[in-house]
């Protein structure tokens, strides 16, 4: 078969430029791919630099978050760190011994303050009233001794007046230590205590009998661990005295009706049911409360 050689030259011209053309279109592709692959790998390798007012709102959310949980800097609340170590000087071991002394004191301050104040007589006299009228649950015993603590606020406020002037604030002043704070504050109380037993000193013979300390010649010459005890007994004795006089005309009045009752044969009519009016008409004619606070202040002074 014959071939014209132009056409073969023109075919080979062809086959050669259909061979040459798609590797120039890979080779420019992937030069363009080459190209703009640079900047793309820059774009999502290298993360963005953030800007001022985003690194200050970064912070300000750390900051928060940090307030939130568990706080670096400032603390919401304070915490109390308690160690246990050996004493290294004699003065802490004193001032150890102090604080526990003075925690134990805390601890035992209302029966002190109750026992050594006008709170033991009043409240002595107002149940023995409450008995008198043949009451059971009125008024309450809640009520009765809150009314027996803010008599005893009011006639012990010269008192703690007197220890506020002269122990607590110079204390908290720093202008005298703890020990000078204490004897400031035991001498109003001591003052108070005596002159309850001043008409009888009875109960001070007695403790001091007992304990085997010579005669005293003045207050000051009476301990206060002597002191204490007898006034407590004083303030028994005064607090009993008070519910005999009160007890009396009650009891009359129970007679009265008792006898009546069994004069007209009303045996099986309890005597207190129907004396319970009357006492109550009494008490409240004579205004009772009015007259036992009025004494129970005046007792004091």
């Amino acid at each position: 078969m014959v071939k014209d050689p132009h056409i073969a030259k023109l075919s080979g011209l062809v086959l050669c430029l259909a061979l040459l053309l798609p590797s120039g279109l890979v080779s420019q592709a992937a030069a363009a791919s080459q190209t703009k692959s640079p900047n793309s790998a820059i774009r999502t390798i290298t993360p963005a630099v953030p800007s001022s007012a985003s690194r200050q709102s970064a912070q300000a959310g750390s900051s928060v978050r940090s307030t939130a949980g568990l706080p670096t800097t400032v603390p919401l609340v304070p915490m109390v760190d308690l160690r246990v170590r050996n004493p290294t000087s004699g003065k802490e071991v004193a001032f150890s011994v102090q604080l526990l002394l003075l925690l134990t004191v805390i601890s035992l301050a209302p029966s002190i303050l109750l026992l050594m104040t006008s709170f033991l007589r009043i409240s002595i006299v107002l149940d023995f009233v409450k008995r008198a009228l043949s009451l059971q649950q009125v008024p309450p015993t809640q009520v009765l001794m809150g009314i027996s603590l803010f008599l005893t606020v009011f006639i012990m406020w010269p008192t703690f007046e007197t220890v506020y002037n002269d122990a607590l604030k110079p204390m908290s002043d720093g202008k005298i230590s703890v020990s000078e704070a204490y004897s400031a504050a035991e001498k109003p109380f001591r003052i108070f205590m005596y002159r309850q037993m001043s008409s009888d000193p009875q109960n001070i013979k007695l403790f001091m009998s007992m304990r085997g300390l010579p005669k005293p010649n003045t207050l000051a010459d009476v301990p206060t661990y002597v002191l204490v005890p007898a006034f407590i007994l004083n303030e028994l004795t005064v607090a009993f005295k008070i519910g005999i006089l009160l007890y009396i005309p009650f009891i009359i009045i129970d007679m009265v009706v008792a006898s009546i009752l069994m004069s007209m044969g009303m045996i099986m009519l309890p005597p207190v049911m129907i004396s319970m009016p009357f006492k109550l008409i009494l008490f409240v004619l004579v205004d009772g409360w009015g007259l036992l606070t009025q004494n129970i202040v005046r007792s004091f002074f």
